[in-house]
């Protein structure tokens, strides 16, 4: 048990080291909308910004958006050290150490950046300033992106419906490595300990009648 949480801690701690390091270098060191290309034009570290989830809410919404995805990362962290109490596989909670921790850098940025970054615009880059002297409030900060892998950018052709004619680019998305340590331990979780999952889950959540020692599936065990 003592291995799993220190794994599990290490896991966490490291993607949000390194997750912070990334935002912090590419916000104090290119200005908004700017690229650096790693490998031609298909890999980019290009630095974009989003609110989140909030989408223009109002102060109210904001806070209410920011109390629900601390509740999120509490019930996380929560359900992650229950199951290394039992005999989960270290697969499993490798996956969940590393949900957990890209739901909390995330929200890192949205509860502190606006309190100790100045603005990052097209012309002048960001930097440091005494807390509670930045761009925006507590829960008002930006989530700063910037991995980029354009691999396919190409104009549809007339026949294809619908898109035809249209600009077409595969891989869209510009993200942080918090949203790729979620999508790779979700990816993972559900491919590999999806019967495990729904073990622990409804463990989790029912009231215990008695001692559970059973296993899931030996398979997703081993």
């Amino acid at each position: 048990m003592q291995r799993k949480r220190i794994i599990a801690a290490s896991v966490v701690i490291l993607v949000l080291f390194c997750d912070q390091l990334i935002k912090i270098l590419v916000k104090t060191g290119m200005t908004l909308h700017s690229a650096i290309m790693l490998c031609g034009t298909w890999a980019q570290l290009y630095f974009t910004e989003n609110k989140g989830m909030a989408f223009g809410m109002d102060f109210i919404g904001t806070y209410l958006l920011c109390g629900f995805r601390i509740i999120a990362v509490s019930l996380l962290s929560y359900g992650l050290a229950k199951v290394i109490t039992k005999r989960a596989p270290i697969g499993f909670i490798i996956c969940l150490s590393l949900i957990t921790a890209g739901a909390a850098g995330n929200i890192f940025d949205n509860l502190f950046y606006g309190l100790i970054f100045s603005e990052s615009t097209e012309y002048s880059v960001a930097s440091f300033v005494p807390f509670g002297e930045g761009y925006g409030n507590f829960c008002g900060g930006k989530v700063v992106d910037m991995f980029y892998f354009p691999l396919i950018d190409t104009i549809l052709p007339e026949w294809v419906p619908l898109k035809g004619g249209q600009r077409f680019i595969f891989f869209a998305p510009i993200f942080n490595l918090a949203d790729a340590a979620i999508s790779c331990g979700g990816f993972v979780l559900v491919v590999f300990y999806r019967r495990t999952f729904s073990f622990y889950f409804d463990k989790l959540t029912q009231k215990p009648a008695k001692a559970d020692t059973d296993n899931p599936n030996e398979e997703d065990a081993k």
